[in-house]
């Protein structure tokens, strides 16, 4: 009776899901009538600004079908649309050049068909099943259970002769929406296309946006150095003769600001790439920020320390996004322990960050986090951040690195 039981409860969410399609089926067959009037009334043009508004109630009808599936199959189903933002125009342009738009009106009269076949289907299945499958797998269970408890002959799992093939179809009709609904190669493709337009174009602002920076550190402070340099060197060459004391003195100043210049050029270098990483490596350079933070950084360096090093951009981008992480640790978080963490695995590597600070990071508040997301984009990588009120905040990034 346990195996009875167990397939009736299969078999009668299965029966719920496709019973349920009778409802979907009715909406369905609406809206595929609506979607031909808004096209033609678009033709009209007069009714154009309802056609944006169509599509949104397809859209609404496909995603809620693709959850359905895809609770059913156990695997979320994707999507992709095009935006129906802008002028009114523009929204009725993106809805009727949308491959998505098109995918789900072929969707529609299908659905119609198969959720009312399956449905119907599904009633015989019911009665033939619960008179067959109850007296082959019900009774003869017993039976068989009878006979091991006498005669010590193993019962053998009863299999259901129909009721199994409720949930055949429940299957059947979730696989089919989920390949029906499902973005196609070209969609996938353009939508690849658009992620690596914006993160290039989002690369190219922070390369130059990196530039200027330099630019100004190099103007305002190398640039301005130097030129005092200069007039402290052309007033001892003045004072050499009538006064050398004096003249030593500007020379001492001289040298004085040469080493001042040295220590910001230093610097400035190191915002383009840290020798620190040449030298020790993403490991050894990641220890060496730690040691400058102000607060305690618990670290995990076991993924990086052993093993091949990453390529250079790589091991650069890391250590900009732990730099970046402690510095706003330090200025914004008010926190008093931070943690770094790297793991390798399948050719990704992942860095985290987290502080036990107050929380409520945001990355429109100027703390470096977008400057981090552009970097973390342009190597084709996926920058994640979660600050709720009160802490704890944690940035993970994950960059491609090949090992």
């Amino acid at each position: 009776m346990d195996d009875f039981a167990r397939q009736l409860r299969a078999s009668w969410h299965a029966g719920y899901y496709l019973y349920f399609g009778i409802p979907l089926a009715w909406l369905c067959f609406l809206t595929a009538f609506l979607v031909p009037i808004g096209l033609l009334f678009t033709v009209f043009v007069i009714g154009a600004p309802a056609m944006p508004e169509i599509v949104r109630l397809l859209r609404r009808l496909a995603g809620y079908e693709r959850v359905r599936a895809g609770g059913w199959l156990g695997a979320p189903v994707p999507e992709e649309y095009l935006p129906l933002d802008g002028a009114p125009a523009d929204r009725v342009r993106l809805a009727l050049t949308d491959p998505g738009t098109w995918r789900d009106t072929l969707w529609l009269p299908m659905a119609t068909v198969t959720f009312v076949v399956f449905s119907v289907l599904t009633v015989p299945l019911w009665l033939v099943g619960l008179l067959v499958d109850g007296l082959g797998m019900g009774l003869g269970g017993r039976l068989a259970r009878r006979r091991e408890s006498e005669y010590g002959v193993p019962a053998t799992p009863r299999r259901s002769l129909v009721l199994r093939h409720i949930v055949a179809l429940a299957d059947l009709q979730a696989r089919w929406t989920a390949a029906l609904l499902r973005p196609s190669a070209s969609a996938r493709l353009a939508e690849r296309v658009a992620e690596l337009s914006e993160s290039r174009a989002g690369a190219v602002e922070a390369h130059s946006a990196e530039l200027r920076r330099i630019e100004r550190d190099l103007h305002d402070g190398v640039q301005a150095q130097l030129v005092a340099l200069s007039l402290r060197i052309g007033l001892a060459k003045q004072q050499l003769r009538s006064n050398p004391d004096a003249a030593l003195a500007r020379l001492d100043e001289a040298q004085a600001g040469v080493e001042g210049a040295l220590a910001d050029l230093r610097q400035v270098v190191r915002t383009v790439h840290p020798p620190v990483l040449t030298d020790r490596g993403l490991a050894g350079a990641v220890r060496a920020l730690a040691a400058s933070s102000d607060i305690p950084v618990e670290m995990s360096l076991n993924s990086v320390e052993n093993g091949h090093r990453l390529p250079a951009s790589v091991e650069a981008a890391a250590y900009f996004v732990v730099a970046e992480g402690l510095t706003n640790i330090r200025k914004h978080s008010g926190a008093t322990q931070a943690s770094v963490r790297f793991t390798r695995g399948n050719g990704v590597l992942k860095v985290t960050v987290t502080d036990d600070g107050r929380g409520g990071a945001d990355e429109v508040g100027g703390s470096g986090l977008v400057g981090i997301r552009r970097r973390v984009a342009a190597l084709d990588g996926t920058t994640s951040l979660t600050s709720p009120e009160g802490g704890p905040t944690k940035l993970k990034v994950e960059l491609p690195c090949g090992s």
